[in-house]
């Protein structure tokens, strides 16, 4: 079942053409690790793949469907001043008709947090947890606005590594356990290749997408190897 098509898609700024030529599709349940040079494209694709970005041309379509936003950590996010709970219910705010939170919100917040296994700090500040323990609340967050989709901004950046291997199982866990689609951005092929179903690689112009098996044998992949994930200059 088809829940996102790309077709022929270039995406830029002001008349200025990033990467082009884009196709691929995301069918229910799928793990798409999407990397790249830096400088190629893949925080411009999530805009144009979260509606904030028209293409130049081609077409994305999605439907009506809602898809979950996991952003990249800034210093404004890491020192949010509410609690738990009023972060992750937040995420709810696309689907309220007024202006408060409702008991079905509060219960979907709950559901999430408890998959995260966070439910136990909802009355914590955002801005006295670990850093673990925020991406795990921005995450549940997340999930909160999603149907089937969540997708995320390089997740893992500026996390320990206990903490970057406890992201990846919690995400392997929701793609195989709910059947939720997870499209990820990522520097870290290593981790792309063992969790990820399918990669989408791009620089200026689309240069793979296929089975992560597959992408292991291509030119995409050994091109990406060499340079470190670092633009050539």
């Amino acid at each position: 079942m088809s829940q996102i098509i790309c077709k022929n898609v270039s995406l830029g700024y002001e008349g200025h053409i990033v990467t082009k030529n884009i196709n691929f599709e995301v069918n229910k349940g799928d793990y798409i690790c999407i990397v790249g040079e830096n400088g190629s494209g893949k925080s411009t694709l999530v805009k144009a793949l979260l509606g904030l970005l028209k293409p130049f041309s081609g077409s994305i379509d999605k439907g009506s469907i809602r898809i979950g936003y996991l952003p990249q950590q800034t210093e404004i996010q890491s020192d949010f001043p509410a609690s738990v709970r009023e972060v992750v219910v937040s995420g709810c705010s696309g689907s309220i008709s007024g202006f408060f939170y409702g008991k079905k919100e509060r219960n979907i917040a709950l559901n999430c947090m408890k998959k995260m296994r966070i439910d136990n700090l909802a009355t914590k500040s955002f801005r006295e947890l670990s850093g673990g323990q925020k991406q795990r609340v921005l995450l549940a967050r997340a999930l909160c606005a999603a149907d089937d989709i969540l997708l995320l901004d390089e997740p893992v950046t500026g996390l320990d590594p206990a903490v970057t291997t406890e992201l990846y199982k919690i995400l392997k866990k929701l793609n195989h356990d709910d059947d939720m689609t997870i499209i990820m951005v990522s520097h870290d092929i290593n981790s792309a290749l063992k969790y990820a179903t399918k990669i989408l690689h791009i620089g200026h112009s689309q240069l793979f997408f296929g089975d992560s098996s597959e992408y292991l044998k291509s030119d995409a992949a050994k091109l990406f190897s060499r340079s470190g994930g670092k633009k050539n200059e």
